[in-house]
């Protein structure tokens, strides 16, 4: 058992991920179905939601809005028909400093999306989040998800998070009718062909559409394109000890990816100012306009939803490609993250709505919906080839390593968001930039 705590999160935990969203992925493949295929058990366990009605409120705190708003909205109603329990949800991308602030006031609602599981140790360790153990029927889920997400939910040996959903990083997202020059063999040949594919369309088109404004979570969308190419380039030994607080940011690993980056910002469509003023769901709507704005975008596998609710495209307006390898000593690795969930208060309402969420029925809701592939490896219903495809590449995944600045401590998460930020508004501030990331992490491990 791998044991998290507040001084951060020891190397092992990445590995434990390769198999939990591996087997969380693997019913991708299988042919669509209106429901998950989890066959039901003849008697009600722990891990159902509750036949009778209890009434009642249960208050929910996560970043979703727009789009994942109402999927979880979505989610849940069937729970609140069942139960008579009211759902009263609040979402907020200022979820660290809300959760962090309510663990010293104590002032917190009954369950929250939390924001990962560094962050998820720092509550739990603090006695503000209740373990889970006494809750669930611990052997179903167990048998129902993947060890390595059990593991990374896991403080001290007690659950104090779960997953209700997961999602592939990296993914090359493009317009099919627009761009036609093929799966790029490596990143060298990613960049040629955008910036081909880019003079092909004149006008402002460029490269890249990029966007990492997300509210008091700005930042966040950009740390993924660092973990990205920390990950293809430097290698998973690297990423563990940068996870960790054993590599510096201002080591030539971390300074690289961060150079890469700004090379992508500075053929991004509108520019660096564009870049920090676009929301993240808005970011790829270039890529379907007339003419269009950009070639590719970078972003997980939940885009789907917003190319189709905010961005006006259909399923087969939009693919894309896995990310292309950098070092081809690491061909095929991956990065993957999920949403994990916890209760901070606990009331009958609270122990009931958790224990319906991790269950594949819940879960297949989301998943039907689009834009989520589920943590339940009982969930099949994927409802297109795009989300099949996504759920595959965690399955086959030959390295494997969950999101890196959600296994941060969240002092680390927040000012590495803030100094994506600051990259990309000012890139000639690297070097500031990464001495302040190292001051952090010499005080958000503990010294």
């Amino acid at each position: 058992m791998i044991h998290l705590n507040s001084r951060g999160i020891p190397r092992a935990v990445t590995l434990l991920a390769t198999a939990a969203l591996a087997v969380a992925a693997c019913g991708g493949g299988a042919s669509p179905s209106p429901s998950a295929t989890a066959a039901p058990a003849e008697t009600p366990g722990p891990t159902e939601a509750p036949s009778a009605e209890l009434g009642g409120t249960v208050t929910v705190i996560g970043t979703w809005g727009g789009s994942e708003q109402e999927s979880f909205l979505a989610m849940v109603k069937p729970f609140e028909d069942q139960t008579g329990i009211d759902v009263q949800y609040t979402g907020t991308r200022d979820l660290n400093a809300v959760l962090t602030t309510g663990v010293a006031s104590g002032i917190l609602p009954d369950l929250a999306g939390l924001p990962g599981p560094g962050q998820m140790a720092e509550y739990a360790t603090a006695g503000a989040l209740k373990p889970l153990d006494e809750v669930l029927d611990v052997a179903t889920y167990k048998a129902e998800t993947g060890a390595g997400l059990v593991d990374l939910g896991t403080v001290d040996g007690k659950i104090a998070g779960v997953f209700i959903k997961a999602a592939v990083k990296g993914l090359i997202w493009y317009n099919p009718k627009i761009y036609t020059g093929g799966q790029p063999a490596s990143w060298d040949d990613l960049e040629s062909k955008g910036a081909a594919a880019a003079a092909a369309i004149g006008g402002d088109a460029r490269p890249w559409c990029t966007g990492i404004e997300s509210g008091a979570a700005s930042g966040w969308a950009g740390t993924d394109w660092i973990e990205d190419f920390v990950l293809r380039a430097a290698g998973p030994d690297v990423y563990d000890k940068w996870v960790a607080g054993e590599q510096k940011w201002t080591s030539p690993e971390i300074r690289s990816a961060f150079e890469s980056f700004g090379k992508v910002v500075s053929e991004s469509y509108g520019g660096s100012k564009n870049v920090n003023a676009t929301n993240f769901g808005d970011a790829g709507n270039p890529l379907f306009a007339n003419p269009p704005g950009c070639v590719f975008l970078h972003q997980a596998s939940f885009i789907t939803d917003f190319f189709q609710k905010q961005g006006g495209a259909k399923p087969g307006d939009y693919d894309f490609y896995p990310f292309p390898d950098i070092n081809p000593a690491y061909t095929g690795a991956v990065e993957g993250a999920g949403d994990l969930f916890g209760m901070f208060n606990d009331t009958p309402q609270a122990r009931a709505l958790i224990k319906y969420l991790v269950t594949a029925d819940a879960q297949a809701i989301w998943v039907g919906r689009g834009g989520a592939l589920s943590a339940n490896k009982n969930v099949t219903n994927y409802p297109d080839d795009v989300s099949k495809r996504s759920a595959e590449i965690l399955a086959n995944a030959k390295v494997f390593r969950f999101d890196a600045s959600d296994l941060m401590p969240a002092a680390m998460n927040e000012a590495f968001w803030a100094g994506i930020v600051a990259y990309v508004q000012d890139s000639s501030k690297l070097d500031s930039i990464l001495a302040d990331l190292d001051t952090t992490q010499s005080s958000a491990y503990g010294g």
